[in-house]
């Protein structure tokens, strides 16, 4: 039935989403805007430009917005990202699935700037080479835009591509795009009503693949 998967990165791949919620922190201090962690961290998964509106006055198309998502940004790539490790068994399952010959793409609320290192943190930058971002497009995750541009870039329908998420971000914005979702605890979240399935990693997705919901391949 599948013949493409659509990955999140940050929580999915990568075990970021608590370096993401600090380097926010710190970027809302710059600014003398006191967010607390505890605020930040369950919308992580969300891109900014859903994010800060909700926690701030700060609209995305205000000086404000701009310099929260460079001090970001910058906390984030400094302080943060020589420390991120990959979830477990994330190149074992790519290859698995390309030698299933799924389509693979990357979609993510994560910025452009950022995928690059993110998927080398991965182990599979050489692997996941095709991938769309909330640079390309209007709204992110929740909304459906990225996912949506991602089924374009596979050239499949909807009912034909999987994503894998983390965060109760992807399975909303999968849903509004027609796309099946696969959940995964490794990101913190326990949050994933309307998952096809739920795994812990990808590893224990991996293991269980022919039982999952892309069965046997």
């Amino acid at each position: 039935m599948y013949k493409g998967v659509i990955f999140d990165i940050d929580g999915t791949l990568v075990d970021s989403n608590d370096a993401h919620a600090r380097a926010w922190v710190k970027a809302f201090a710059d600014e003398h805007i006191t967010v607390p962690f505890d605020q930040v961290r369950p919308l992580i998964g969300m891109g900014s430009d859903q994010m800060v509106p909700r926690l701030t006055d700060v609209q995305k198309d205000s000086p404000t917005f701009k310099r929260l998502g460079e001090a970001w940004k910058q906390h984030f790539q400094a302080e943060e990202m020589p420390h991120l490790k990959a979830q477990p068994g994330v190149r074992a399952l790519i290859e698995r699935l390309q030698e299933r010959g799924l389509r693979l793409i990357v979609g993510t609320s994560a910025d452009e700037a950022l995928v690059a290192d993110l998927l080398r943190v991965a182990g599979v930058d050489d692997l996941l080479t095709e991938y769309t971002t909330a640079s390309d497009v209007e709204s992110s995750k929740p909304e459906p835009d990225i996912v949506q541009a991602a089924v374009t870039k596979l050239g499949l329908a909807p009912a034909e591509v999987l994503m894998v998420g983390d965060t109760p971000f992807d399975i909303e914005s999968a849903h509004k795009a027609g796309v099946a979702t696969v959940a995964l605890r490794c990101g913190g979240d326990t949050r994933f009503e309307g998952a096809a399935a739920v795994y812990a990693d990808p590893q224990e997705w991996l293991e269980q693949l022919d039982q999952s919901p892309l069965g046997k391949g």
